[in-house]
């Protein structure tokens, strides 16, 4: 509790200057546009980013198309969730584990490849107004894909959709291309002390 008046007063008047600028700045930005949305680097939430902004377009009505590289061989939560809202969400796991997991590169290229044909009709398809490539910089760097493809065809979209791309090692010319980016840094995490991926946390 604040019981000198001339602090409060000072403080009042120091967030009636924030408010005003703040409305200034948001008065100046009347753009809207569909975005390119990359999260990526090394610490953990880049795919779970992206599915609560799924969640939020959702909540708006919006559909939203999810095709998971790599991903797929196991049950997710997410998938429980997204399943539950056929009419809003296509949730569509299509990977079949990492490289030193599956150890058949031709298999891993032909199966990135079917995943990013259903990303491109996504993105083709005008009833869907997000569409969230996860983990499809992990295929980018393994050089399953061509980044010169992927980049563009989510260039080549139509004006309002928005797409989002996540995985580590995002290439730079996706970053150069996207209209945001957002770098995961690892502080801690709870593997390094020994303790396994768990239901509700990881999957």
């Amino acid at each position: 509790m604040i019981d000198d008046p001339a602090a409060e007063a000072r403080h009042a008047e120091k967030m009636q200057r924030i408010q005003a600028a703040r409305r200034d700045m948001m008065a100046s930005k009347t753009g809207e546009k569909g975005l390119l949305i990359v999260h990526t680097g090394p610490g953990k939430g880049k795919s779970t980013a992206a599915f609560g902004m799924a969640v939020r377009a959702m909540g708006h009505g919006m559909k939203v198309g999810i095709v998971q590289f790599v991903k797929g061989a196991m049950t997710t939560g997410e998938r429980a969730i997204f399943d539950a809202f056929p009419d809003l969400v296509s949730f569509c796991p299509m990977g079949e584990g990492f490289t030193w997991d599956t150890q058949d590169r031709a298999r891993d290229i032909a199966v990135a490849r079917t995943a990013w044909d259903e990303v491109r009709r996504m993105i083709a398809d005008p009833a869907i107004a997000m569409v969230i490539a996860d983990e499809l910089n992990i295929v980018l760097r393994y050089g399953y894909l061509p980044v010169e493809e992927v980049v563009a065809a989510v260039m080549d979209r139509a004006p309002m959709k928005h797409v989002v791309v996540t995985g580590r090692n995002a290439p730079p010319s996706l970053i150069d291309a996207a209209d945001l980016v957002t770098e995961m840094t690892q502080v801690k995490h709870p593997f390094r002390g020994g303790i396994k991926a768990q239901a509700g946390i990881e999957f």
